[in-house]
């Protein structure tokens, strides 16, 4: 029995768009709609990767596909360890193709290949025999059973670092959830929807909030040798599956007491509306994260936290919201008060009383990069060119601006170490491209953090646009950070991407 996927569940968006990297061919839907249906998969694997001489690792991967062709899906995400070993931070990125055949009634058989960059260790210099460059690849293959609404798995993989000790073949369990989603034309941004289309949407899509929070933790009795309060930026997408209750997949990144510090969470919330402009949530999150655990620690990774927040409505569609929460290392010493100031984006599709109007297109454009960073300095000392690989997110703010989020990570080593990264944020603005044209300049300027500590990043470019949702992009750029101690880093930038531009329907 072939799958039979979810349409328009609770699937989170901030990793959707993981997954719509490379387009695809969607089936066409009667011309007097602009919706399209896309499938997709979303997966879960856990698997035990032995350490040789230490204490054996285990990953949790989360990746989301976006069906490419029939029986092959496109598209990347993360790995991070729970609860064996002492590897609390190590964190991966990948991108790459998964295949599912049907064999024999609900049997089916799946591999995948993959490529990406990341990171960790023990300590920062434990991080280099077991991480290498950073740089690795993947490969699985193995059997799936499907029960109708997923597909549980074992596969066999090999994970290779290169130049590190994490190098072998284990067995994996794997889980498929297969999914579809509703989009729409990117140059229908802020545009309203057909009658038509706005009534499949309300019927079909649900409520979602993007919130973008700056949090500082503050750590109680720290056992690693950073005592300093961490300061991150944290992405937060959110799904309601009923009127008030919602689970959602967030991603944080210090850009300050402890760069580049990282976690990555998943689990539920509740709301309570206390006042028209007023609005309370409770949530609690599970995940991984941190550094090097002799700088901070987390052990093996493994992270509980709950958190409080009370909202104010600035308009119908954004609010400011005051937090509070104790972030918790069950397996380290690692405690944690944290507070933070948010700012949430509420994306409605379905009628409701704070959305009671028609649906207007929301444009979104997703681009994969890879970037290189030439003349590279610190502290005046030159280094060796960095190769990224990257996603950008852009959310139209108009025709000509746009607000874009950019992460990226090295797949070779940096300074000797692994595990270079970069996270901005900022604003573009763009050239209009009339009905046939098929370049766009653009220009944007970006702040955030690398390794080293908070970092500004300027871009200019070119887009060639191919069709209606995909196009090439070529930029060059400078990016420059100082750490706490005053140390410069400064670098040249070339990057090459493909963006997928899409539309969702919101109130």
């Amino acid at each position: 029995m072939p799958c039979t996927p979810f349409h328009l569940r609770p699937i989170p968006k901030l990793c959707l768009t993981l997954c719509l990297c490379a387009g695809g061919a969607a089936a066409q839907l009667p011309e007097s709609t602009g919706l399209r249906r896309n499938e997709a998969l979303l997966t879960l694997e856990y698997q035990t990767v032995k350490v040789p001489g230490d204490q054996s690792i285990d990953l949790l991967g989360f990746h989301a596909y976006r069906k490419l062709l029939d029986g092959v899906y496109v598209g990347g995400g993360f790995y991070a360890p729970l609860v064996r070993g002492a590897y609390g931070g190590f964190v991966a990125a990948d991108l790459g193709l998964h295949f599912r055949r049907p064999l024999a009634g609900p049997v089916f058989a799946m591999a995948g290949l993959s490529a990406g960059g990341g990171g960790g260790g023990r300590s920062v210099e434990h991080s280099k025999l077991l991480s290498g460059s950073g740089g690795f690849a993947k490969g699985y293959a193995g059997l799936g059973y499907d029960f109708g609404e997923f597909t549980l798995g074992a596969t066999v993989s090999r994970l290779k670092f290169r130049q590190a000790i994490i190098d072998g073949t284990q067995a994996s369990l794997l889980l498929e959830v297969p999914f579809s989603y509703l989009t729409g034309p990117f140059s229908g941004h802020g545009q309203p929807l057909p009658a038509v289309d706005d009534h499949r949407a309300g019927a079909e899509m649900g409520e979602n909030m993007l919130t973008l929070s700056l949090d500082n933790y503050r750590q109680r009795s720290p056992q690693g040798s950073n005592r300093n309060t961490v300061r991150l930026a944290d992405l937060q997408y959110a799904h309601f599956f009923a009127a008030d209750s919602y689970w959602f997949a967030a991603l944080g990144m210090g850009y300050s007491g402890l760069p580049l510090y990282n976690q990555l969470l998943g689990g539920v919330g509740q709301r309570w509306r206390v006042a028209p402009d007023i609005t309370l949530y409770g949530q609690l999150g599970l995940g991984s994260g941190g550094y090097s655990s002799d700088v901070i620690d987390t052990s093996s990774g493994l992270l509980v936290y709950p958190k409080l927040a009370a909202e104010y409505s600035l308009t119908r569609d954004l609010g400011l919201a005051l937090s509070v929460g104790y972030m918790t290392a069950p397996k380290g010493s690692s405690r944690n008060q944290t507070w933070g100031l948010s700012l949430t984006h509420h994306l409605r599709s379905g009628r409701s009383a704070e959305a009671p109007g028609p649906a207007r297109w929301q444009g979104l454009r997703l681009s994969v990069l890879h970037q290189t960073d030439l003349h590279l300095s610190y502290r005046g000392t030159d280094g060796p060119s960095l190769q990224m690989l990257g996603l950008q997110l852009d959310i139209p703010a108009g025709q000509r601006w746009y607000l874009p989020l950019q992460a990226s990570a090295a797949y070779n080593a940096y300074l000797g170490y692994p595990g270079y990264a970069e996270i901005l944020g900022g604003l573009g603005v763009q050239t209009l491209a009339g009905s046939g044209e098929r370049l766009q300049a653009y220009g944007q300027l970006l702040a955030g953090a690398n390794v080293h500590g908070k970092a500004v990043k300027a871009n200019a470019g070119v887009r060639w646009l191919l069709d209606e949702r995909l196009a090439m992009n070529f930029s060059v750029g400078r990016i420059e950070a100082r750490s706490a101690g005053g140390g410069r880093f400064k670098a040249d930038n070339l990057a090459l991407g493909l963006d997928y531009r899409f539309s969702i329907p919101t109130r």
